[in-house]
């Protein structure tokens, strides 16, 4: 019941921080994050230290400067991601290797594990819900604006550069906590593909959104209920049930196309 409720709220922050991110093209910046955020866990572990403490201010602190070096230098966008992402992984991997080793704990945030969500974490997730479904609802046209045109709306007034900050802090947030669910190597693809599939059928920006959140949940379950079936690994699992999904779309978008 925990890993429902805790999936289903993550898979939903997931699917409407991925919208503005893939129309942005910055979709990589969960990836890249979710390599930083297991870089800090490692470092909690070393320390002895409660991972989340440590690990959420460090990936907020990498999505901001993520956003300020990517607009303030030569080195842009995805190219940064992977310079960030390879690194905080390569550290995350040398410390743990040097102190205690590739134990369950490890694994679990590289790999994800599901049935080991409690009801904190489900609280957690509840609470980065409200947040983020607020933000999307009561901001909803300043995010179109800033997703489409940042210097219409710098001209109009909306502050552009407080948005995207705010959209990195949520997606830094979503991805730290995301992590017990899918894994450092999976968590992007909650935000990815939910809006990729959304994308080949709808055209609004409205239609998007609401068929992404929908699409996100779907798979959710269907991968945790295909995952006990089959004793499959449960992120690998709704991963697979996303690319299906994509795929499907996609054939349809064809032959709309088509006829």
């Amino acid at each position: 019941i925990n890993a429902f409720l805790a999936g289903s709220l993550i898979a939903v922050c997931s699917a409407l921080l991925g919208v503005p991110l893939v129309l942005k093209r910055y979709s990589m910046i969960g990836d890249g994050l979710s390599h930083v955020a297991f870089g800090s866990m490692a470092i909690a572990m070393a320390l002895n230290a409660s991972p989340l403490a440590i690990s959420i201010p460090i990936t907020v602190l990498s999505a901001f400067l993520l956003l300020r070096v990517s607009s303030n230098t030569n080195i842009k966008g995805d190219s940064l991601v992977a310079l960030i992402s390879t690194s905080a992984m390569a550290l995350g991997i040398l410390i743990t290797s040097m102190t205690s080793g590739l134990n369950t704990d490890v694994t679990a945030f590289l790999f994800g594990s599901i049935l080991s969500i409690g009801k904190t974490d489900v609280i957690i997730s509840l609470v980065l819900a409200i947040f983020v479904v607020g933000f999307f609802v009561i901001f909803y046209n300043s995010i179109f604006s800033v997703t489409f045109d940042e210097t219409f709306s710098n001209a109009t007034g909306i502050k552009s550069s407080l948005y995207n900050s705010l959209i990195a802090v949520l997606t830094a947030l979503t991805v730290v906590i995301g992590m017990r669910l899918m894994g450092a190597m999976m968590i992007s693809s909650l935000i990815i593909f939910p809006a990729l599939s959304a994308m080949r059928i709808f055209k609004s920006y409205k239609s998007v959104t609401l068929c992404a959140t929908i699409v996100s949940i779907i798979c959710f379950f269907l991968g945790i209920v295909l995952s006990f079936i089959i004793s499959s690994p449960a992120g690998a699992t709704i991963v697979v049930i996303n690319l299906i999904i994509f795929i499907i779309f996609a054939l349809i978008e064809k032959i709309k196309c088509i006829f």
